[in-house]
Formats: structure tokens, sequence, C-alpha cells
């Protein structure tokens, strides 16, 4: 079995070369996400380190498990892959079935939406992306504990409390998460 700092390696050389959005080093958002997982255990900052490797790289789940990184470690990645065919909606539904895939949505998108890292896109850009991470935790936030939900928040993303905030004492989601 790999050990996290095995794994960022592995996640190091997956993305080499590789730019986010904004120009950044790739590696360093998927670090973001799995800082943000870091409060669960080092099964769910794997996956935060190798969320996109599948989508983004040459790596496959099957790849993954050869190399050693744990079953339950590539089955969270595969869950918050996408697959052809699916809509977004579709995707978020689908992680949301898992509650661990559920998480690494959660810290990705909290990564996402950052005011700092949207700033620097166009507009336009930036406001269809704000209104499709805003969507997303509209359904990942209620399948997760607010507890959950703000624990990551606070390390990923801070500027997002407002808004779990409102989420949290405008639904119908009791504060330990549905039942």
């Amino acid at each position: 079995m790999k050990s996290v700092s095995e794994v960022d390696l592995l996640a190091e050389r997956a993305h080499a070369g590789q730019a986010d959005k904004i120009g950044v080093p790739y590696i360093e958002h998927v670090r973001a996400v799995a800082a943000g997982l870091a409060p669960f255990g080092d099964e769910l900052v794997m996956a935060g380190l190798l969320h996109d490797v599948v989508e983004d790289t040459d790596w496959t789940a099957e790849k993954l498990a050869g190399a050693g990184i744990p079953e339950r470690v590539v089955e969270i990645v595969e869950a918050v892959t996408n697959q052809a065919g699916m809509t977004y909606e579709e995707k978020i539904r689908r992680i949301t079935a898992d509650p661990s895939a559920t998480l690494v949505k959660i810290s990705d998108n909290a990564h996402n939406s950052r005011p700092d890292r949207a700033a620097q896109l166009p507009a336009e850009k930036r406001e269809r992306l704000a209104a499709k991470y805003r969507t997303a935790r509209a359904a990942l936030w209620p399948a997760a504990s607010r507890a959950d939900v703000e624990a990551i928040v606070r390390i990923v993303n801070p500027a997002l409390l407002a808004e779990l905030d409102e989420v949290f004492t405008s639904s119908s989601v009791p504060a330990g998460g549905p039942a």
C-alpha cells in the first residue's frame, strides 16, 4: 500500500506540465483539494491527490490499482471521474451516492470556487463557472454533514462559510446531515 507522500509524488508526476484554468501548475489544485480532506484521514487525502488523475492524464483505475493505490481510494477516484455521455448534474447525483466521493467533490468545488482564483478568469467564464459550482454545492452539501462541509470549507475556501450558513439554516437538512 502506498503512503500519502508516495501518492503525492505519483500525482505530481502524472500532472507534470499541466496548468489549471488560471495558469497555475495543476498539482497545486490537487494538493489544495487533498489539504481540505486532511481531517478525514489518509484515504481521503490520497483520493484528493488523485481525484483528476484518471480524467486528465493517461492513468487508468486499473493502473492506479496496479501501482498499489488502495482499492477504496481507486473507487472514490472513479466515482468523481467524468464519464462520457453523463451530464454534470448526473455526475453530481452519482457522486452524492458515495459519502467519501461527496467529500472529495466538496473540497474540489470549494477550491475551484475560491474568489482569488475566480478573479483571474474572464468575466463570462467566471460567472458561468460560479453558477455551475453553486448548483453543485446545492446538491453536494446536503449530502454531507454540516460539520464535515464546514471542516473542508474552513481549510480550502473560508469565503464559502456565509453560503454554508444560508444552505444549512434555510434547508430542511438537519444539522447532522441527512438521516
